[in-house]
């Protein structure tokens, strides 16, 4: 684990790959860490790639923020500084994992040059996300999370809510390990992590998308659907239209975590988007 300064805020972040290798800079989501690439880290290091995973905003070990901004043109600023710090005026590829996507979408809008390839995971583009009972009723743990002592709920029975969250996105993910969440829950239980998690869910506008989610994208996309996720892959079909560059949707094993689900297939279809995409 290392540190670095950006955006006015000290990140901790894990690392495996030459310091002088192409960046891929990939974003976790909620309810995750930046553990959440473990197997994914040391198969884009091998590729020639130098892969970084930050712990985002308010996720102990990087510090929590004294303005409380979690909004997602205050994530996508996150990672272009990211970019611009530990890769100087060198583009990047950005992969995006949930929240991790959110921010990917804005950052690829505020700062196309910096990005070589924009790649994420589990959520459509926001813009062209289109609210129906069914979604609703997945994403019901927003109501939670931006209420009243969301925190204390979130930490009740030992963050029970986190693997009730992970069970009901990868529904076909029977054998998760006991273990799974133990990296995200260690991280709540520091001082204000859990807070700042629910903090990403209060930033969320009820009123649809704002700021530069509203642009369209001009960097190469690649999104990953996973077939057993709660929201369809063909939810990534209809949000073509907000990008006017390439964009190719990629269906891979697995639910809402499908690169910790599907590990093996995920990695061989990461790395194959980088090798034509993005060359090292």
């Amino acid at each position: 684990m290392d540190h670095i300064d950006a955006n006015g805020l000290r990140f901790a972040y894990l690392a495996e790959g030459a310091a002088d290798a192409p960046l891929v800079l990939m974003l976790h989501g909620f309810p995750d860490t930046a553990y959440t690439w473990d197997r994914v880290l040391p198969a884009v290091a091998a590729a020639g790639y130098r892969a970084v995973a930050p712990f985002t905003r308010g996720y102990h070990p990087t510090a929590i923020p004294a303005d409380g901004a979690y909004d997602s043109d205050t994530l996508g600023r996150d990672a272009l500084a990211l970019i611009d710090a530990l890769s100087p005026g060198k583009p990047a590829v950005l992969v995006g994992h949930d929240w991790g996507a959110s921010a990917a979408y804005s950052a690829a809008a505020q700062g196309p040059s910096k990005l070589r390839l924009l790649i994420t995971m589990a959520i459509p583009h926001p813009a062209r996300i289109r609210f129906t009972p069914r979604l609703a009723w997945t994403l019901r743990h927003f109501v939670t999370l931006r209420g009243r002592n969301a925190a204390a709920k979130l930490a009740r029975d030992d963050f029970a809510l986190v693997d009730t969250l992970v069970r009901r996105w990868s529904p076909a993910w029977p054998d998760m390990p006991a273990s799974e969440t133990a990296h995200v829950k260690e991280s709540l239980r520091h001082a204000g992590s859990a807070e700042a998690a629910c903090g990403y869910y209060r930033a969320q506008s009820l009123r649809g998308v704002t700021g530069a989610l509203r642009q369209k994208i001009a960097v190469p996309s690649v999104a990953f659907a996973g077939e057993h996720d709660n929201i369809e892959p063909r939810a990534y079909e209809k949000a073509r239209h907000q990008f006017t560059a390439s964009y190719e949707v990629v269906q891979v094993p697995g639910g809402h975590f499908m690169h910790r689900e599907q590990p093996e297939h995920f990695v061989t279809e990461l790395v194959r988007v980088l090798r034509d995409k993005a060359p090292a």
